[in-house]
């Protein structure tokens, strides 16, 4: 997979969805509401450039391109259920779909340190 330009469509998209909330959300969501959606493109955002990093490591060897397979897959899962859940959550205000946001932010977490992992053993060679 080209994770650089899967990195850097994620990127655009969470602009987007940053603009859609700021202008197209601001009056029809509550505080919480709109707090929640922050927080959703906030962490897109954050793992999107993550993606877009693991695909820069991976050309310079830093790490394998398996590793940067594991990596992104785990960041791109994390974005879509710990972000979408709260976009979907933020909008529709179905409390219920806080429930999976934690299995995103596992997918974050794994990404991580499966990232720390292939690091050092690459780096150990």
């Amino acid at each position: 997979m080209n994770w650089a330009a899967i990195g850097a469509a994620l990127l655009a998209l969470a602009v987007g969805f940053g603009a859609f909330g700021a202008h197209g959300l601001r009056n029809r969501l509550d505080a919480y509401s709109m707090s929640v959606y922050e927080k959703a493109v906030f962490y897109h955002f954050i793992h999107a450039l993550g993606i877009l990093l693991v695909a820069l490591l991976a050309r310079t060897n830093a790490i394998t391109l398996a590793g940067q397979n594991r990596v992104a897959w785990l960041l791109l899962i994390g974005i879509l259920i710990f972000s979408g859940s709260l976009y979907a959550l933020a909008i529709s205000g179905a409390r219920i779909l806080g429930a999976i946001t934690p299995i995103g932010g596992i997918c974050f977490i794994a990404g991580w340190i499966l990232l720390v992992c292939e690091v050092v053993r690459v780096q150990r060679g």
